[in-house]
């Protein structure tokens, strides 16, 4: 049974960097020993439907499509093998950043990943009895040509890992929301583009990007064009970016 988003209200949502084989690849990275993650604030949650606005002065809006996972019930020191007990539900995820802000904020990517609207759900939610997260098919389109291709299967960690993992050190509330991880090939989209993230036998999640309709001003930090910028929004190595 699936059910609608709207009235998800997280108090915290949590992304993954590397999650997926490919994407370690990809970048030609070290394969983590442990996962690591980021914060995405509730201002970020947007539908199914949704424009996705990229700030004007900006070139590198990424999508990257993903499992959510919804947390149904308080975790706290929860182990591995009980952790799915406390899901709720799946759903497809779009974790969009603009990576012309990642010399800002030290690492945390507040503004490359929290901007409003950045992390659309959708587009419905499907009961946690349903679903196998073991074993979920992942694919991203871009204006319907097939750009990412994953499955759950492939994952570094198991959901159930990573759900317990965060709860020794980290309370998860019901509500709260875990981005599992992109597969390989994240690149920039522009405005126009209808960015479409399907998760098998839960459904496909759609969003339109649009330009912003006022430009940046001051005060804070603005857009810059730079080589890490482009290594990470184009998966072109640092040095020649």
């Amino acid at each position: 049974m699936t059910r609608p988003v709207g009235d998800l209200r997280p108090s915290k949502i949590i992304g993954v960097h590397l999650s997926y084989p490919s994407r370690v690849e990809e970048y030609a990275a070290r394969t983590p020993d442990e996962p690591s993650y980021f914060l995405k604030p509730p201002t970020a949650l947007a539908g199914h439907g949704d424009e996705i606005v990229r700030p004007r002065g900006c070139r590198y809006l990424n999508y990257e499509g993903e499992v959510a996972v919804i947390v149904g019930r308080r975790m706290k020191r929860v182990r591995e093998e009980e952790a799915l007990a406390h899901v709720e539900a799946y759903t497809a995820a779009n974790d969009f950043g603009v990576h012309d802000f990642r010399h800002a904020d030290r690492g945390s990517m507040l503004r490359v990943k929290g901007q409003d609207g950045f992390c659309p759900l959708g587009p419905a939610l499907a009961d946690e009895a349903e679903v196998d997260p073991t074993d979920l098919a992942l694919r991203t389109y871009v204006n319907g040509e097939l750009v990412q291709e994953g499955s759950t299967r492939e994952l570094l960690w198991p959901i159930a890992y990573m759900l317990a993992d965060l709860s020794r050190l980290i309370t998860l509330e019901p509500g709260d929301v875990l981005l599992s991880g992109t597969p390989a090939n994240s690149r920039p989209v522009e405005p126009g583009d209808v960015v479409e993230v399907e998760v098998e036998g839960i459904g496909r999640l759609s969003n339109r990007v649009v330009e912003g309709s006022e430009e940046l001003a001051p005060p804070g930090v603005m857009p810059a064009d730079s080589p890490n910028a482009r290594h990470v929004a184009l998966a072109v190595p640092e040095e020649t970016a």
